[in-house]
């Protein structure tokens, strides 16, 4: 029960007592002040009328016509005369019922005025003995008048005490309505800290929440610290900087067997002279600073370019992975001029002859090994060009560039016209046994023979064109129309781009309320650098969504772990392990051990902990034995 019912319930306890005790006190003074006034008016009339009829004759006409026009002047119950033998000689009794108070009240609160009395006298001989008593209607009336208007003001009192008391309560509570607030974000896995009241009561319960938070929030942070440090370590070059051999080959072979991406993109390779003879030439120092200026040229250069990643996969070589970019000439090219610009220029004295440049095209489903295989045979033509040149060997049977507008029409025909679609994809618990849900993959269907087109193959172009808020809602319309002719859970994917767009958001909450027993069922994921990159709006996105009882999670999760202590805040069910972590899991001890820490951070937050890109079957048990609570992939579908 809140304050504010107990606050009322209190002034109505009180307000009753209270009307209760004066009631009783006021109608008692009341009785018997009237009582009293009763009596005197009863003791004077009897007196009054006795006189005079003493002095008139006392004949019985007279004396009737005298008792009759008293009895009609005033307000008697009786007026009665009798002989000094008992004989009853004149009596006028009063035929008015009570009015103006109730019955209840009356026998409750009876009223006794004593009869007046007083002897007639004819000459010296005793006539008779009149007795009148005045009528109680009047003082029942003035009684129960009282009595009313007593209750209307306690009413009115209370109604006044009770709002002012209410507003009050309002004012000082308010600082425990943002405690108690906190305290349902923390249930909900979102440590938030609140401003500390300045009542002292609260301030020290705000203060102990806020320093719970605040310990977290350290823990947690120190934890993703750590586990940054240990991923680095593992996975990244130590003197460049970019990814090692095997987790850059991790990542092209997801560019490779998964969807995240387009179905094709381009592998650049980046040679220097011999690693022996820089180290010979310069020193190990001056090698080491040219190889740090090559990594951070690479790096830079894949600024904003979603997918685009840099490895060291030997000595002097490096590989860029491309998916964003039409051609491999254009990858190369853009890649030899930036370095060019960065690397060649300062360090042209010193090594003339500083890279050869080569680019391939990559098509889904190739193997990685062919891959490489002719990237390092269009190095060669690279290195037979000359110092410092680039060679880009193109896709022979790559089908034509589509134009924007023609895509534009084309996405825009497939949202109204039904031609979007939605794959399930199994995600089973750690055990493998059961599903804890299924994976919504939207599709495109392109033509009349039902040819299916990924998401990476058309959701580029799609962000490109301002176009995913409507395809993505679309989806949710897909997902719930399979929710009430199905049984089970379903996730759907949102855009990066979307996630930022209000109007969306606005549309989306619209949608769920007319179906709020799917929300359950539904979940909801982003993936990661659209989430890092619309903080705020995704934020909101998910507060609106879990207020509504759907599921929150991020999809390939870990690239920017240094920026995982934010998941304190965000209220996350589940997260989706990037698939470089997971494969060749089973022959990588540090990614284990990453993975391992990186399960027990998010479990300590309520977050469950996916695995995506499973290749086998086989590796559940592995993966059940680090933390995962459930996996996805090509191997278990």
């Amino acid at each position: 029960m809140s304050l504010i019912k107990q606050l009322w319930i209190a002034i109505a306890l009180v307000m009753t007592l209270a009307f209760g005790v004066s009631m009783a006190i006021s109608v008692l003074s009341a009785r018997h002040y009237l009582e009293q006034q009763l009596q005197v008016k009863n003791i004077d009339n009897a007196t009054a009328l006795a006189l005079s009829l003493t002095q008139m004759p006392k004949d019985e006409v007279t004396v009737e016509l005298q008792v009759a026009a008293q009895f009609d002047a005033g307000h008697y119950r009786f007026i009665r005369i009798v002989s000094p033998t008992g004989k009853l000689l004149i009596e006028k009794v009063s035929s008015q019922h009570l009015q103006g108070a109730p019955a209840w009240f009356v026998k409750l609160i009876p009223i006794h005025a004593e009869p007046g009395q007083a002897l007639i006298q004819d000459g010296w001989i005793q006539y008779g003995t009149l007795s009148l008593a005045s009528q109680e209607m009047y003082a029942y009336q003035s009684l129960w008048g009282g009595v009313v208007n007593l209750l209307l003001w306690f009413v009115a009192g209370g109604l006044v005490i009770g709002a002012i008391g209410t507003q009050l309560v309002r004012f000082v509570t308010r600082p425990l309505s943002e405690v108690v607030s906190q305290a349902q974000a923390i249930a909900e896995r979102r440590f938030i800290s609140i401003t500390e009241p300045r009542t002292p009561e609260f301030q020290s319960v705000a203060r102990a929440m806020n320093d719970m938070v605040g310990r977290l929030k350290a823990m947690f942070g120190e934890e993703a610290a750590r586990l940054d440090v240990l991923r680095k370590k593992i996975n990244r070059d130590a003197v460049t900087g970019l990814s090692s051999r095997e987790y850059f080959l991790s990542h092209l072979r997801e560019a490779l067997e998964g969807d995240q991406f387009g179905a094709s993109g381009s592998l650049v390779l980046v040679r220097l002279p011999d690693l022996n003879d820089l180290n010979a030439r310069l020193g190990r120092q001056q090698t080491d600073a040219l190889l740090k200026d090559m990594g951070a040229a690479l790096r830079a250069h894949g600024a904003g370019k979603v997918g685009q990643r840099a490895g060291r996969v030997k000595g002097s070589e490096f590989a860029v992975l491309c998916p964003t970019f039409e051609t491999a000439s254009a990858a190369a090219q853009s890649i030899f001029e930036h370095l060019e610009q960065t690397v060649l220029v300062p360090w042209r004295a010193q090594v003339p002859d500083l890279m050869h440049v080569s680019a391939v095209r990559y098509h889904r489903q190739q193997s990685v090994g062919l891959v490489l295989s002719s990237a390092d045979e269009a190095l060669a033509q690279a290195a037979n060009q000359g110092p410092n040149a680039w060679f880009a060997v193109e896709d022979d049977n790559a089908q034509q560039a589509v134009p924007a507008e023609q895509w534009r029409t084309l996405l825009t025909k497939a949202v109204s016209g039904g031609q979007l679609t939605l794959c399930f994809f199994p995600v089973l618990s750690g055990d493998g046994a059961s599903a804890l849900h299924s994976e919504g993959v939207i599709r495109l269907r392109t033509d009349a023979d039902g040819t299916l087109m990924s998401a990476g193959d058309f959701m580029p172009m799609a962000a490109q064109l301002n176009l995913t808020a409507p395809i993505d809602l679309g989806v949710v319309k897909l997902a719930i129309e399979h929710l009430q002719v199905s049984s089970g859970d379903i996730a759907v994917n949102l855009s990066a781009q979307t996630i930022a767009d209000f109007h969306f958001r606005n549309e989306l909450t619209q949608l769920l309320k007319a179906y709020p027993d799917v929300c359950k069922r539904l979940l909801f994921e982003v993936p990661e650098y659209g989430v890092f990159q619309q903080f705020d709006a995704f934020c909101d996105l998910a507060r609106n969504l879990k207020a509504m009882g759907c599921r929150i999670g991020i999809e390939y999760f870990g690239q920017r772990f240094a920026e995982s202590d934010k998941l304190a805040v965000l209220g996350l069910d589940y997260i989706k392990v990037h698939p470089t972590y997971i494969h060749d899991l089973a022959t990588n001890p540090g990614n284990q051990e990453f993975l391992q820490g990186l399960c027990r951070m998010a479990h300590a937050l309520g977050i469950t902990v996916l695995a995506l890109g499973v290749q086998d079957k086989g590796d559940l048990p592995l993966l059940a034995s680090l933390g995962f609570d459930g996996a996805t992939g090509p191997g278990i579908r």
